[in-house]
């Protein structure tokens, strides 16, 4: 069976080791802002505090973020808010950085994550997809996510390709090719 909780803690950026794991697909900020410290937050493998989010919410209400500031904090925010287990409120900002932004990968694959965690996997499977095609920095944490959602659904052979991708990406996560050991590929 899946263990959907690696892929959440995968995408709320808790993976035990970071440099093994990829991390959220936080959106960087830069400066010394309110913006910035709740990128800081969603990038950070720590457990959110409430503090995080009141920090991210302090960004948005200022009118001096930029329009890609204010996507990336969305985004950001909508990652604490996940951690935090908010899934509605974390949908919500995901949403939010979409419509200002249909281009912004990350919100895609964040939006992905949370939509799993619904146990919506069809939805799941699109948003990951996007992600994709977007070119998310975080392309293995978008195939594993899609894999889960594949498996999920009962799709084994793509499934199978989005762990192996997720594993050729970055071989030193070690997820994906636990998964791996599960199937059995039979030539026809």
């Amino acid at each position: 069976m899946i263990n959907r909780n690696t892929l959440l803690a995968a995408a709320a950026g808790v993976a035990a080791c970071a440099a093994a794991a990829p991390a959220s697909g936080s959106v960087m900020v830069v400066g010394n802002s309110h913006a910035r410290i709740c990128f800081e937050a969603a990038d950070s493998p720590r457990h959110p505090m409430v503090a995080d989010i009141r920090r991210c919410d302090e960004a948005l209400s200022r009118s001096d973020l930029t329009a890609n500031d204010t996507v990336a904090t969305h985004v950001n925010r909508g990652i604490l808010r996940l951690r935090r287990g908010l899934v509605d409120l974390a949908i919500s900002d995901f949403d939010r950085a979409i419509a200002l932004d249909p281009d912004q990968p990350e919100a895609y694959l964040n939006k992905g994550a949370a939509v799993l965690r619904r146990e919506n996997a069809d939805e799941a499977v699109s948003l990951f997809t996007i992600a994709l095609e977007r070119n998310t920095t975080r392309p293995a944490l978008a195939h594993y996510g899609r894999a889960v959602a594949n498996e999920t659904l009962g799709h084994l052979n793509a499934a199978y390709r989005d762990y192996t991708a997720a594993s050729r990406i970055d071989p030193r996560w070690s997820e994906p090719r636990q998964e791996l050991t599960r199937f059995r590929v039979v030539s026809r």
